[in-house]
């Protein structure tokens, strides 16, 4: 292959070019099978200039995470109105996600599929991202509990893991869409709320769900069966 020509311009510009070139290759190709040539022949460059740049493989991935995670995290926090119904704020948020997924399928590839199978520091990367979103979430959720609730006091803990389930079912719900043909951004987004909302409206409205009870008898029938073994 021969030398690839390469236009004068500013650092800034042509490393933000090399990044666009490397999320395409590695959300589809992978990690492993994707090679600095190709990533330089997409970004028309040379090898040694993205090298230059961005040092290696494995920094080049870093710095592919570290931008998309940032553009993901902006993205829902800008979708959502804080002067909007909790319900209103949830489906802003999920929508902002969804069309976010949606629109760079190769970027949701490495932070859903790529950075987490291939060990750390990638994997802490994502999970970095992934904490601030969890957090965003719960204190949507959360406040609007406390409203729901009337007690400005309710503990976080009450909604936290509502907002960790949540977040786990979008991430596995957007991978979904982006593999199904037809499926729009809003439709998966509509298909979250159903899934959530449903949930959540019951509890601010104090009606959750309680697992039933035990039998009266299976907690010493379980204690004579492990004193028999």
């Amino acid at each position: 292959m021969g030398a690839v020509k390469t236009k004068r311009m500013p650092r800034a510009v042509r490393e933000q070019q090399m990044l666009d070139a490397a999320v395409q290759i590695f959300g589809q190709r992978g990690y492993m099978a994707a090679s600095m040539d190709e990533i330089a022949e997409l970004a028309g460059v040379s090898k040694p200039l993205v090298y230059l740049y961005l040092n290696s493989k494995e920094d080049l991935f870093t710095a592919c995470i570290r931008r998309e995670a940032k553009a993901l995290v902006e993205a829902v926090r800008a979708g959502v109105r804080p002067d909007v119904p909790a319900d209103r704020q949830l489906w802003e948020g999920l929508g902002a996600f969804f069309a976010h997924t949606a629109r760079t399928p190769d970027a949701w590839a490495v932070l859903h599929l790529q950075a987490r199978t291939h060990g750390e520091p990638f994997a802490s990367e994502v999970a970095a991202m992934r904490e601030e979103i969890v957090a965003f979430v719960t204190q949507l959720i959360l406040a609007a509990a406390r409203e729901a609730h009337r007690d400005p006091d309710l503990p976080e803990r009450e909604v936290a893991g509502l907002a960790e389930a949540l977040v786990g079912a979008a991430e596995s719900l957007a991978a979904w869409a982006n593999a199904t043909p037809g499926v729009t951004s809003r439709q998966a987004a509509a298909t979250m709320m159903n899934f959530a909302w449903a949930g959540l409206g019951d509890l601010m409205a104090g009606r959750p769900w309680s697992p039933p009870e035990e039998r009266a008898g299976t907690q010493a029938e379980e204690q004579a069966g492990a004193q028999v073994e």
